[in-house]
């Protein structure tokens, strides 16, 4: 696998480098966003860690360029530490972020949490075809549609939150018990960054379903899809 480091500081991509191809990865240096979307157009890229401060294009507009036409996982580098910068690069399209300084073995947790939701192999205990309210998700292929057949775009957060909550219906889950499951590790951050990801999911399913309200929250405690 490939993986975009993108920051203005070439210290920095030469540290997270030496992680990455520790870890066996493939790696690719960029810069500033002008030049990563370069490499995302020439290059198979499988996940991007992104700074949020850099010239010419910044993290937030590149993410957003990003988002356009890919559903490719991005990992947030920031030196802001504010829940309300943290969560507009949630909601502009980042699936995870780090705040620096950090330490290169949790940029590494992240990425490799990151690469396993979004590139998942079907377990066999569970049912690769679910059919709730109006979707049909299909665990295999990442792939969600209405029942009129029309597809629903995720990234593999947003995917991974559907799924759960679809294949145990009526139940609520609450957002650390979400984080701890999808994200596959130790809920260590703030609830709004499942909050934000729920928000993506909701917008994206009643926008592809005339308004249909498929994931209910419990106040209080959770997020549930209820089995009608």
């Amino acid at each position: 696998m490939k993986i975009l480091v993108v920051d203005d500081d070439k210290e920095i991509v030469e540290l997270l480098g030496i992680y990455i191809q520790n870890e066996g990865y493939e790696l690719e240096k960029a810069y500033n966003g002008k030049e990563a979307l370069t490499k995302l157009h020439t290059q198979d890229i499988d996940l991007v860690v992104l700074d949020v401060m850099m010239p010419e294009m910044d993290g937030i507009e590149t993410i957003k360029e990003i988002r356009k036409d890919s559903n490719l996982p991005i990992l947030m580098l920031s030196a802001k530490t504010t829940d309300v910068d943290k969560i507009k690069g949630l909601v502009t399209g980042a699936d995870d972020y780090v705040v620096k300084p950090f330490n290169p073995l949790e940029v590494m947790a992240r990425v490799k949490s990151l690469l396993r939701r979004s590139y998942y192999t079907a377990d066999v205990e569970e049912p690769d075809q679910l059919e709730i309210g109006p979707l049909i998700i299909k665990k295999e292929s990442h792939e969600v549609e209405t029942l009129e057949g029309k597809q629903i775009q995720l990234t593999a957060l947003e995917f991974g939150i559907l799924y759960l909550l679809a294949s145990h219906p009526n139940r609520v889950f609450g957002a650390n018990e979400i984080f701890e499951k999808v994200w596959q590790q130790e809920s260590l951050v703030s609830s709004k960054t499942v909050m934000v990801h729920v928000s993506h999911l909701r917008d994206k399913i009643e926008e592809a379903t005339d308004g249909e309200k498929v994931i209910q929250t419990v106040w209080g405690v959770g997020y549930k899809i209820e089995d009608k």
